[in-house]
C-alpha cells in the first residue's frame, strides 16, 4: 500500500511534529497557565458529554 520511503517520511515527520508542539507547548506555558485557567473542566465535560451520547446509543441502539 505505501512504499519504504513513504512509511519513514511519515514516521520522521510525525516524531518531527510531536518535537515542535511539545517544544513550543513547553515555551508558552507560563501564557497557558494564566490565560486557559480552569479549561480543564470544559475538556471534562466535554469528554462526558461524548460518552454520554455513546452510551445513550449503545444501551438504545
Amino acid at each position: 500500500m505505501f512504499s519504504q520511503g513513504q512509511i519513514t517520511f511519515g514516521i520522521l515527520f510525525a516524531i518531527a511534529f510531536i518535537a515542535i508542539l511539545v517544544f513550543a507547548y513547553r515555551k508558552d506555558i507560563k501564557l497557558h497557565r494564566k490565560y486557559f485557567k480552569g479549561s480543564i473542566w470544559v475538556l471534562i465535560a466535554f469528554i462526558s458529554f461524548i460518552a454520554m451520547i455513546a452510551a445513550i446509543k449503545f444501551f438504545l441502539g
